[in-house]
């Protein structure tokens, strides 16, 4: 291959990845993967300089913002860092440094590279006024809503600490510690959603989250590492910019330190590589600074990184071994997951015997079978993972993805947007437990006393087999149970018995088809009124109904299709549980506020936005998320922010909470 041709290839192939890391968040190649591709192509372009382009990805940072958010311009540039990858290129970047301003040795601060995602915040007056995520560099997206919800993260500075003036800028990094992360993972695994391959990913989706409330609950944390005014350092040193931050009440890293010369700069890298799995956070590299700010701005910059400081990247911990079989698992939620079982091998200090595939158009991706020899990577507390086959086997044996269920043999099924097969049988073992958890929730059939521990027992020893066989259980086999006693095994037979009157929405909810969760519910209980008629409706009558589409019809229609689903919404109905509900009347058209859509924004007086939204419902009017030309009134309470201005650009009708109220009174 020519170096013309070479150059364009790693170009485009960089450009691919960046789009899946920047602007979609999904990665499909390690950060050490990418990190040889950029550089071969830094090397050939050092090499044959006619060969360099304006747009080539060695001349600019990262992909650009997502559409969606509203932007605006940073202050300064968010550049990136080139990168040192072993103790040879540390001392030569300090070789450089030292002789561009002419002195035998430099003062350093060390500090952790958090693998998270960058964010400025801005303050007037002392108070948070805007945030932006790093974009391309030049603009970022405005994110000041959700940054607002990151604890860590203050929204008022007494600015008089530091002796910077009032109005300043902070710029850090948001991360999802590793327990937020594998707890979150856990939660959205229990809620049928995505999960989140690592935490750098889950911490950038949080943080770009349309609602507010799920950054919220997304246990997210901002370390600051650079103070600015008018886009510039205000103080004569980073180490004292960083202990301003910490006195402004900034969360700033403990793990940094001030030395004199490279080496003590290595040793603080070797220590902290040795470390890193301690760490309650992942980290992608040290990076290391020149403490001077003057000398920093005689040091200046390059196209895209600044030649005062430099990036450590961590080696990958990564090995070689042989895939010995394909295997799948069935999850709580049915998902089909195969993993590769392999021939036990250190990583990183750890013996690892097994690593996921996620599904298997990754298998294809990778072209993997049993008996090849695969490279494998592990990231601190992440399952590892196969990052490519180094040779095929000689006897290999290729996957065969499974078309039936391989613990109670429901037919698969596949959505056209996803990659995972799943097993649609409530029933099955492999998810009996998370369904019955589920169905006796308190949002759904409400049975008191019918938790984790005894539906442990009852499946374990065989006594539930099917969400319905809890209504065949008797006070006397309850109090034989570890723990049960006669009085609670009474209250519990008491507790199935009034769960029997649950109004058919909530029952709908408790049956826990993918998608349908309580206010899809709601709305399919409203249009169909029986479970006899939802199950009849064709695909073109389900995504007719409010709010329904395609993946939720496709997954409607997928449940009742499959025989043990059948069997089971028979055997509950028999049991009597409430399958159907009377009509309700529907507004005319053009009646009260029937038609109508309204968004809720900002902290409401009296109201939460539940309540307000259940009252314009009730009233025939629709909720929507977002402010476009369709919104007819936006209902603005306490701190609005861009909702409200983007309404008043549109001249959408601005209600205050009185007004809203006097509204449902009187429509007209």
């Amino acid at each position: 291959m020519t170096p013309q041709k070479e150059t364009e290839h790693l170009r485009a192939q960089l450009r691919k990845h960046e789009h899946l890391y920047y602007v979609l968040d999904q990665p499909e190649i390690s950060d050490a993967e990418y990190d040889k591709l950029m550089r071969r192509l830094q090397e050939l372009e050092q090499e044959h300089p006619e060969l360099q382009t304006d747009d080539s990805p060695t001349q600019r940072i990262g992909g650009s913002p997502r559409e969606g958010f509203q932007k605006a311009a940073h202050s300064s540039r968010m550049m990136s860092l080139d990168n040192a990858f072993d103790a040879e290129e540390l001392r030569e970047f300090d070789r450089r440094a030292r002789e561009l301003v002419g002195l035998d040795e430099l003062e350093y601060v060390g500090e952790l590279k958090l693998d998270g995602v960058s964010l400025s915040a801005r303050f007037q007056a002392g108070a948070m006024t805007l945030a932006l995520t790093r974009g391309d560099g030049t603009t970022g997206e405005i994110v000041t809503p959700n940054a607002r919800t990151v604890r860590s993260l203050p929204l008022a500075i007494d600015h008089r600490v530091a002796g910077v003036g009032e109005n300043f800028e902070v710029r850090g990094e948001v991360v999802m510690p590793l327990k937020a992360f594998h707890r979150m993972n856990a939660e959205q695994q229990a809620a049928d959603l995505k999960t989140f391959a690592n935490p750098r990913n889950a911490a950038a989706g949080s943080l770009r989250m349309l609602d507010s409330k799920v950054t919220a609950s997304r246990r997210l944390e901002f370390f600051a590492y650079m103070l600015l005014v008018d886009g510039k350092p205000p103080l004569p040193t980073h180490w004292g910019a960083l202990e301003a931050l910490a006195a402004m009440g900034f969360k700033v890293n403990p793990n940094r330190e001030l030395f004199h010369g490279v080496d003590p700069a290595l040793a603080y890298t070797e220590r902290w590589f040795a470390h890193r799995d301690s760490l309650p956070y992942e980290i992608d590299g040290l990076v290391l600074k020149v403490n001077s700010v003057p000398l920093q701005d005689r040091l200046g910059y390059t196209s895209r990184a600044p030649r005062w400081a430099i990036a450590v990247k961590l080696e990958a911990q990564q090995a070689e071994t042989v895939v010995e079989s394909i295997e799948v698992q069935v999850g709580r939620t049915g998902a089909i997951t195969p993993s590769a079982y392999l021939r036990p091998v250190q990583v990183g200090g750890v013996t690892v015997s097994r690593a996921t595939l996620h599904n298997e158009d990754e298998i294809e991706r990778l072209g993997v079978a049993a008996g090849d020899t695969v490279l494998i990577e592990r990231a601190g507390d992440v399952i590892p993972k196969v990052v490519r086959v180094v040779s095929q086997g000689a006897e290999r044996i290729p996957f065969v993805p499974l078309a039936h269920c391989p613990v109670c043999e429901t037919e698969l099924v596949r959505e056209d947007d996803e990659a995972i097969r799943r097993c649609v049988n409530v029933n099955c073992e492999a998810r009996l437990k998370q369904s019955l958890e589920h169905f006796a929730a308190r949002r759904a059939m409400n049975i008191d006393g019918m938790g984790e521990s005894l539906i442990e027992q009852l499946v374990d020893g065989g006594h539930v087999k099917s969400l319905a066989d809890l209504y065949q259980l008797s006070a006397e086999q309850l109090a034989d149970l570890e723990r049960m006693a006669e009085k609670s095994a009474a209250n519990i037979v008491e507790s199935l018995e009034s769960s029997k009157q649950t109004p058919f929405p909530r029952v709908l909810y408790a049956l826990g088809i993918r998608h349908v969760g309580e206010r899809i519910a709601q709305i399919l209980a409203d249009e169909f009124n029986s479970i006899q008629a939802l199950r009849d409706a064709d695909r073109e009558q389900l995504e007719a109904t409010e709010e329904i589409g395609p993946r939720i019809a496709e997954t409607i229609q997928d449940f009742f299709a499959a025989p043990r689903n059948q069997e089971l919404v028979a055997a509950l109905q028999a049991a009597g549980l409430q399958f159907s509900q009377e009509p309700k009347p529907k507004p005319e058209p053009g009646a009260g506020l029937a038609a109508k859509t309204f968004v809720i924004t900002g902290t409401l007086p009296n109201l939460t936005r539940d309540e307000a939204k259940d009252k314009i419902q009730a009233a025939g009017g629709k909720v929507s998320g977002s402010v476009s030309k369709k919104t007819d009134y936006l209902v603005a309470g306490e701190k609005a922010g861009s909702k409200l201005e983007k309404a008043e650009r549109l001249e959408i009708a601005v209600l205050t909470e009185e007004q809203l109220l006097a509204l449902l009174a009187d429509p007209g």
